[in-house]
Order: C-alpha cells, then structure tokens, then sequence
C-alpha cells in the first residue's frame, strides 16, 4: 500500500496527475543525467514528446488537456477571447470552459478528486472533494474550496503563481529565489494532500515551470549568464516528482505531463502592427488600446497567440469584407504569412492553420479564420496599443512551441508515439477504469 494506508474503500485503480507546465521533453531527454527521477520514470513505464495543440497557449491547453477535446468544444481558445457578435474581449475563466473536465466525469462515477492550481479553473468548483484554482485566480481565500484546503493553504504561505514581474529585472536572481519559493509551497501542499490519500484522481499542476522557462530558456539553449540557475530550478523539480513517486500507493499511476513545449525567443512579432503595414488593419483615431477601436474599413484583425480574425459582414458588428469574398480575402491573408519573414529572412511562420483544420465542435463561432504557428525564435504578439515595429525584442527569453511537449506514464503498457494532448484525458479514464464513449474525445487512450 505504499507509505501510508488509505483512508478510503478500494473502488478501482487512481491516478495522481503532476502538470509540469511548458516542460519540453527534449530538455529531460537530453539531461537524463541530471533528472534521475524522471528519467527512471520513462525506464519503466513510458516516456516522449507528444505535440501541444493549436493555439499552443496556456489558457487553451489546459482545458484542452483536462477535457480531451479541442477549443470548438472547450470554448476557449487562448487568453484572450472575443465575445459573438461583438468586438469585446474577455479573459476566459474556469466557467468558461464548455466541455466535460475529468474530474467531474470521475466526481459522476462516484470517485474522489483533488485539483490543485490548475490553471483556467477558477472560481473553484463546489462539485469536487476540494479545489484551490491555479493561473488568474486572486487569492487563496477566493480560488479554494472548502474552508479546511483554505485554511490549510493559508497557514503554509501557499502562493498561486510566480510574480514574473521580477523576471523583467536584468537581475533574474529574485525572481529565481520566488520561483523556488512557489514551487517549494506547491510541493508542500501537494505532499500533504497526496498523504491523505482520500482521493481517486489527483490533479496538481507545477505552473512555475513555465514562468522559468519565459526568462531564462535561451539561457539554458545558449549558454547563458542564467544557465546554472536554470538546471537548479529544474533538478529540485526532479527531485519533487521523485518523492511524489515514492510516496504513492501501489494502485495509484502516475502521469506527468506538460501542456506544450518550449523554445529561445529571438523576436516578438506584433500581427497587428504587421496587418497595418499590410494596409489590412487601421484604428478610428489615434487613442487605440483594443479591438473595439478599429476602424470600419479594417479587414483583418488578431488575438494573441498568432490568431487571425477576418472582419467580416454579419459576423463582427461592422465587418467590411462581405461573405462571398471570405474565401479569397482568408487565402491572400494566408499567403501573406506563409511569405513573412524575420529580420534574418527566415520564414516567421512553421505553418498557417485554417479554423476548419483546427477547430469543430458547439463552440466554433468564436474560432479564428487562421492561427498562425510560428518557427522557433518568433513569439506572435497582438495587442491594439500599436507598436513602432513589427519586430522588436522584451524581458523574456523563452516562448512556448507546438512541438515537444512532455509526456511520462508510469505503466509500461503504455505507448507514447505520435500522441498529443488531446491523449492524456482518455489514459487517465482508462487508468482509473472509468468508462466512456470513445467519440467524447479528439485523443485516444494511449494503453
């Protein structure tokens, strides 16, 4: 029964889930010497890169990953999303989120579950055994539930997210030092919840991972002034995940995920300041700050990240390209980011997704027309305030990636090849042998 004994009936076969957001495999892969918990991990169970979805962006992975299906189901397709029928934006929330999640299909089979910081979930559900909400929550007192994981959270100075305003400063180290410290106080609550052994899933998610990575990647790719700290951060994450192993039951599995991968940044690109140039895109007057204030005349529009909106008649409250020309106005905007390049000459964009490609399912009226995933190096940017170049560069030194995202099981009848996020959900119900109907997700069971 492992370390301790369980507190509750034997109902089936559990599973503790440990998100590590924005993890790429291929820094484990080719560190095994450093991570020597992980790396036992993929030796004897399973261990790969699987792809990220698209958008790869935190606020549509995630509930992506915790659903099984994709952005034209969840509803959510990025940080920033535009309401039907109108020119505001909102930032999506956990209500947001329009697909089934796991742990209320587990909650609906009478099974236990914990989830812990992860992110697009707040406010918590009052529908699961307890919940403290991760990415974009406020406090603990308003991001958990009930009153005893509150209260317990509080008195261990729990803290919900990094403040990545330290890593803007040229001096990374108090970032490093809080960096640590969240991560330390995520670990200590994760132990004491994982002890309790009361759950049938656990869901806990490492965001921090993904604040490192932001500010210190292409210190770790390039040899950087950081890159010590970097492999530190990271081998304390190893050591984590290595106690949480030991300490599970024998009838729980664990599978360690990240939502999508990681790589240098070199150039921010700012899409709608490029649409301006393009002659595609213009404001009312010169006071913009957001999408409302574009212009009546503006084809074409975008949301963060590399999402691209034709302004069209009888979609958008004053679009200007009328139906019958969507097809040939969506292809020349295509054709254009195909042609972009860096200031180096390399090609911006890794490929050009049309929405019929990506998206389907009740929630696709709010999908993009084309989302853009980028090359390496091209971070894709998209805010109204207007910018005085397309290119230019930031405080952060790390931009997430479609490829290479991260993947452990700990059975070895599992098998990691040409998978993708939208697997996990399915291994995780199949784990825990909870049934489900096959077409519920985009993903299969990777068993």
């Amino acid at each position: 029964m492992g370390l301790f004994e369980r507190l509750r009936g034997d109902d089936g076969p559990r599973v503790a889930f440990i998100g590590i957001d924005g993890v790429p495999y291929s820094l484990l892969a080719e560190h095994s010497d450093r991570f020597p918990n992980l790396t036992a991990l993929a030796a004897e169970g399973a261990g790969g890169a699987i792809d990220s979805i698209v958008p790869p962006e935190s606020s549509a992975c995630w509930p992506a990953l915790t659903t099984g299906v994709n952005p034209g189901e969840t509803g959510v397709y990025g940080f920033q999303d535009r309401e039907n029928g109108s020119y505001e934006t909102y930032v999506p929330m956990g209500r947001d989120v329009q697909a089934t999640r796991l742990w209320d299909r587990a909650t609906n089979a009478d099974r236990k579950a914990t989830v812990m910081n992860v992110p697009v979930t707040f406010p918590p559900q009052r529908n699961v055994q307890r919940m403290v909400s991760g990415f974009l929550s406020p406090g603990v007192e308003k991001a958990s539930h009930p009153e005893e994981l509150t209260q317990t959270l509080e008195d261990g100075d729990y803290i919900i997210d990094v403040n990545a305003k330290l890593g803007h400063k040229d001096d990374k180290s108090e970032f490093v030092d809080h960096a640590h410290k969240t991560m330390d106080r995520r670990f200590e609550a994760f132990e004491q919840y994982l002890s309790a052994d009361d759950w049938d899933l656990f869901f806990g998610v490492f965001m921090t991972t993904d604040r490192v990575n932001h500010f210190l990647f292409k210190d770790y790719e390039r040899d950087g002034e950081n890159k010590d700290a970097f492999f530190e951060f990271y081998e304390q994450l190893d050591d984590y995940l290595g106690q949480i192993r030991e300490m599970l039951p024998d009838d729980v599995t664990l599978v360690v995920a990240s939502d999508h991968g990681f790589t240098s940044l070199d150039y921010e690109v700012h899409c709608n300041t490029w649409l301006e140039e393009e002659g595609l895109l213009s404001y009312e007057d010169d006071d913009h700050s957001e999408l409302g204030d574009i212009a009546d005349d503006t084809t074409a529009y975008s949301l963060i990240p590399g999402r691209f909106y034709i302004n069209l008649e009888g979609r958008e409250p004053r679009g200007s390209v009328p139906e019958s020309e969507y097809e040939a106005v969506r292809e020349d905007l295509k054709a254009r980011l195909e042609s972009l390049e860096g200031p180096d000459g390399t090609p911006v964009c890794e490929r050009v997704v049309e929405k019929e490609d990506a998206f389907r399912g009740d929630h696709d009226d709010i999908a993009p027309d084309l989302v853009a995933v980028p090359n390496h190096g091209f971070d894709l940017k998209s805010g109204f305030k207007g910018h005085d170049d397309v290119f230019d560069t930031g405080p952060r030194n790390g931009m997430h990636s479609f490829d290479n995202a991260t993947l452990f099981i700990d059975d070895n009848d599992a098998t990691i090849e040409d998978a993708d996020l939208y697997d996990i959900a399915p291994t995780i119900l199949e784990l825990m042998e909870i049934d489900y109907d096959r077409t519920d997700f985009d993903g299969a069971s990777l068993l």
